[in-house]
């Protein structure tokens, strides 16, 4: 791989920006990059106590570096100022903000979502080193923005030299779809993504009878990273990349999907990504419909920026035994493995909470969620 002479001088100089130079030449040699290229923003997931643990704590500790360009964090392992509320120990407490004061020493803007472009949008065609599969997925696809699926140290090294390998969906005739997807029946979009993502290879391009909205977007893309190594999709009439490329031969339709959940939830989530402010307002208008407050446990996840414009719809779910919370969720948080199983309607969700926190899940439509949480069985 060519590098600069500036690049060959930072490799020289035996410290944490040496060590991060060293990550993104190995990744670019392994994956045939030709050279670096500039980002203008990183995001790295990752950052809760409990996927990082002491090591990881002291291997950031020793890196003694600052980031280069705009850098936002994924959500950590607790709402940093609930944390107590959600059943999270003190010593737990003490690692999660002692991180996270590093990574503010760094540069790093501490966003703690999952949704940076709630807070940033990216514009097309702008290079980026995202780490967290739901927001790559989402800006390679939605935005028309470039990232491939960076690991949370690779995202950090991108941050620290302000560069990434030219590789991957960086370069245009890479982000090309390889199969058609004709959805022929009106599927909740979460759970559409869930189901294909373990049963494509390649990049898909779907065709739907209706055009979906941006948050059935994002519930689809979160869907398909999660079960499936998909960091892009298109849409016909819809992404802005659709037309770019020739609609492939090979297709699959969908017209019946099999879901094999059963268990009694004793807990409701939602909010993996993040709530959008219009999600908010449809939980909001769909909880007024219910004398009362929650009879389940009702834990709703948001990113501090979408909570703090909507503090009316905040207060009103929290009068309704509604928890909101911000800066973590319910797959990166320990507060979740208190329960036996959890309804929800994201496809994210499905996959790792039996995977990480060990919960048996099913899922539900969002109007599902709501009901089963106010129900009194």
């Amino acid at each position: 791989m060519f590098l600069t002479k500036e690049e060959e001088k930072l490799l020289e100089r035996n410290d944490g920006v040496s060590k991060c130079m060293e990550i993104l030449v190995a990744l670019g040699e392994i994956f045939g990059a030709e050279r670096l290229i500039p980002i203008r923003h990183s995001h790295i997931s990752g950052v809760s106590y409990q996927n990082i643990g002491d090591e990881g704590l002291e291997w950031l500790k020793g890196l003694n570096v600052s980031f280069a360009v705009k850098t936002t964090i994924n959500p950590a392992g607790m709402d940093l100022d609930r944390w107590r509320e959600m059943g999270i120990d003190e010593s737990f407490a003490k690692k999660q903000m002692e991180l996270l004061n590093i990574f503010k020493k760094m540069g790093a803007e501490l966003t703690l979502t999952c949704t940076p472009y709630y807070i940033y949008m990216p514009s097309f065609g702008e290079h980026l080193a995202w780490s967290e599969s739901s927001a790559v997925i989402y800006a390679n696809s939605v935005l028309g923005a470039r990232t491939n699926r960076e690991s949370g140290i690779s995202a950090l090294a991108s941050a620290v030299i302000g560069k990434t390998p030219l590789y991957g969906l960086h370069i245009k005739e890479n982000r090309a779809p390889d199969i058609l997807v004709k959805v022929e029946s009106d599927f909740e979009p979460e759970i559409l993504g869930y189901k294909i993502g373990s049963e494509i290879d390649g990049i898909p391009i779907f065709k739907f009878n209706r055009k979906l909205s941006d948050d059935e977007l994002k519930a689809l893309g979160a869907g398909l990273a999660s079960t499936g190594n998909v960091a892009i999709f298109h849409v016909i009439e819809q992404t802005p990349e659709w037309d770019h490329f020739e609609i492939p031969s090979e297709k699959i339709v969908v017209d019946d999907l099999e879901l094999e959940f059963d268990c009694d939830p004793d807990a409701v989530t939602l909010g993996c990504p993040h709530l959008s402010k219009n999600e908010l307002v449809r939980i909001y208008d769909l909880v007024k419909r219910f004398d009362g407050k929650a009879k389940k446990t009702f834990w709703v996840f948001t990113s501090r920026s979408v909570y703090d414009e909507m503090r009316e719809v905040v207060e009103f779910l929290e009068s309704k035994n509604v928890r909101v919370f911000r800066d973590t969720c319910m797959v990166v948080s320990p507060a979740t493995e208190r329960f036996e199983c959890v309804m929800t309607n994201s496809g994210k969700a499905l996959t790792y909470l039996p995977k990480l926190r060990g919960v048996r899940v099913v899922y539900g439509t969002l109007e599902d969620c709501v009901r089963a949480a106010f129900s009194p069985h």
